[in-house]
């Protein structure tokens, strides 16, 4: 009988991790600066499990830095990319990593890893079917920590979404610690584009169309 104990055994774990709907890749990936960020395999998708922290395109090219109101101002007027710290304060990119606008996501010399993208609004929609609906996905994609007043998620899938606020297009910083805000690469207008967010107050992730000159939080996923 005990030849058979082995077999069965094994069996029980193979089907185990393979049913494992939220069991993460032991691998990281590097962007051009070296940065290296955990990911997460979901369903179908992998996604990085921390925020965009790069300040090179693919090819090396340097993404503009605008620390003042007026730079930041001027580079939505002009359609061009530029990123900043939350508050201009390098200490939160450890954290929170970079706020990008709608013009660095979308500039043809890539803002992601070599093999990744910056989601487009089939890929989120297709994370939250994945993980149920709206709500679900919110509670699941919220990290247990590091949100105002309880309001944090159970960070079931190891998504690990902080909330790192964002930069208006007027060059106001808000919202940190109480929400957190993801681009998508789906336009939705001459002047807008489809961002994704989550808050301290709502357990559901929502979309809305964000004028393009804000500065959000980018996850990659391949």
């Amino acid at each position: 009988m005990c030849r058979f104990v082995i077999p069965v055994f094994f069996l029980w774990v193979f089907i185990v991790f393979s049913n494992s709907s939220f069991a993460q890749t032991p691998t990281t990936v590097k962007d051009v600066d070296g940065f290296e960020y955990k990911i997460v395999r979901l369903g179908t998708q992998t996604w990085m499990a921390q925020n965009l922290n790069v300040s090179r395109f693919r090819n090396g090219d340097p993404i503009p830095e605008a620390t003042t109101e007026d730079e930041w101002i001027k580079a939505d007027k002009n359609k061009t990319p530029a990123w900043c710290y939350y508050d201009n304060d390098p200490e939160y990119g450890a954290i929170y990593g970079k706020l990008y606008n709608w013009y660095a996501v979308i500039d043809e010399r890539g803002l992601a890893p070599v093999k990744w993208r910056i989601p487009t609004g089939e890929d989120w929609e297709r994370l939250i079917n994945f993980l149920g609906n709206k709500l679900k996905a919110g509670e699941q994609l919220k990290a247990d920590n590091g949100w105002r007043e309880g309001g944090n998620g159970n960070n079931k899938t190891g998504f690990q979404a902080f909330p790192g606020g964002n930069r208006s297009d007027k060059g106001l910083f808000l919202g940190n610690g109480s929400y957190g805000y993801w681009w998508s690469s789906q336009e939705h207008g001459s002047e807008t584009a489809d961002g994704y967010d989550l808050g301290y107050r709502y357990k559901p992730i929502n979309q809305f169309a964000y004028r393009k000159g804000h500065g959000f939080s980018i996850r990659c996923v391949k």
